[in-house]
């Protein structure tokens, strides 16, 4: 029996609001997890995020295993109890991390080359991670087994396995989890993504044992299945057959995307999977993307990008990213949330959010101060922009599913990319 339940209450075309039932309350899907990758939003607290809407949150394993490790998390009583949350939690495997500190990876051994945050960011637009740039991990050895890899804290050795992966996601005791897998890069080369799809085909099922021969995880936890396959329709088909046909609890699509093969990579990746298993498309959060993901059938989200460029003064408008510190916003007296989704704009009424609180935490600042405080380095304008921003994707995210049973997903859309996009 699985530790979830998940329940679809609509559709529009492939487009489908749900409730998933975890043993630690509801989420309704379409759903966005703010990440906390150490175990906090950025500047964000638990109440903050109920206020804003979240119903879940996302931790990293790769680093709360190095710090504070995941014996002090279990101590705690698991993940939520550790960060004060009380709803669902998801930890990822840490495989992402592991293969993410470099792009340059060889069979066997491969030192990454450092590059620029602007090259990253370019390379993997959706799913780069800042937290994970520094001058150590930039030594990974990938054998069948598993992969030895480096601390980006202190250089000190690691060894992840799919079985000590599951161990550490165990004691870190998210409701969902995912299943140990090789993240490539979008530049790797048709032979070489063909050879990982293979070896995550094996860590998935290694993972997928080792979580049910642990009696007590499988009945609170359940585990994700990951599909992989880069850039290429076929080897995505192949990786969500596979992946589908083990007998996971849900389905991860995972993997890092030029924006130009995203849209075909995750339609053939969904055309292979059974409609009643849930579906997280991992590290998605641009706002076109999440639409995108939710129009081919994806529940899931979670992305960093809403803290990571609120932290630098960016914030999302319904007319697009704009960045607080240009000149014009000096002098700029509207309220911050004039740039936001009104609720009506949407067809959302206050009990369409499942907390209402929206946005009402900053509208009392105006782009000036806000703009000030971020030139002066403040704290409080990382984050007032981090709040906007995730309080955006959320309501975004929760017109959606509201759409979506009100037959009318694909003219929100519309709507939606007209004025974001222009």
């Amino acid at each position: 029996m699985s530790a979830i339940s998940f329940k679809i209450e609509a559709h529009e075309g492939t487009a489908r609001a749900g409730v998933l039932t975890t043993s630690h309350g509801v989420i309704h899907t379409p759903a966005f997890a703010p990440v906390g990758t150490k175990a906090s939003v950025k500047g964000i607290s638990p109440e903050q995020l109920l206020s804003l809407g979240a119903e879940v949150v996302l931790a990293n394993t790769y680093h709360l295993y190095l710090q504070p490790s995941e014996k002090i998390v279990q101590k705690a009583g698991g993940l939520g109890k550790f960060m004060g949350w009380t709803g669902p939690t998801i930890t990822d495997s840490g495989g992402f991390q592991v293969f993410s500190l470099g792009v340059a990876f060889g069979k066997t051994i491969s030192k990454f080359v450092k590059k620029t945050i602007e090259e990253e960011v370019e390379m993997k637009p959706a799913i780069y991670d800042e937290d994970i740039a520094s001058q150590h991990g930039q030594l990974a050895v990938i054998d069948e087994e598993g992969v030895t890899f480096t601390s980006h804290l202190d250089g000190s050795l690691h060894r992840f396995t799919p079985e000590r992966s599951v161990e550490i996601q165990h004691a870190l005791g998210a409701d969902l989890f995912f299943a140990f897998d090789e993240c490539t890069s979008p530049t790797a080369s048709y032979e070489y993504q063909r050879e990982a799809i293979e070896r995550t085909h094996r860590w998935a099922l290694r993972s997928l044992n080792a979580h049910r021969h642990n009696i007590d995880a499988n009945q609170k936890q359940a585990i994700f299945g990951i599909v992989q396959g880069g850039r290429h329709e076929d080897l995505r088909r192949e990786s969500a057959r596979e992946i589908a046909s083990m007998g996971f609890d849900g389905i991860g699509i995972g993997g890092s995307f030029s924006k130009e093969d995203m849209r075909g990579a995750l339609q053939a990746a969904m055309s292979e999977l059974p409609e009643e298993m849930p579906k997280h498309f991992l590290g998605i959060g641009e706002p076109g993307d999440i639409l995108e993901g939710i129009a081919n059938g994806i529940d899931l989200f979670d992305c960093v990008a809403a803290t990571r460029i609120g932290r630098h003064g960016s914030i999302y408008t319904r007319h697009g990213i704009i960045h607080l510190t240009g000149e014009k916003y000096k002098n700029d007296f509207n309220p911050l949330d004039s740039l936001s989704l009104p609720k009506s704009d949407f067809g959302l009424r206050s009990s369409d959010i499942r907390k209402s609180g929206g946005l009402t935490s900053t509208e009392r600042f105006t782009l000036a101060y806000v703009a000030h405080l971020i030139r002066s380095k403040e704290m409080l304008g990382s984050i007032v922009c981090s709040m906007h921003n995730l309080g955006f994707i959320l309501t975004l995210v929760a017109g959606a599913r509201l759409a979506i049973i009100d037959g009318r997903f694909d003219e929100y859309r519309a709507n939606f990319v007209r004025d974001y996009y222009g």
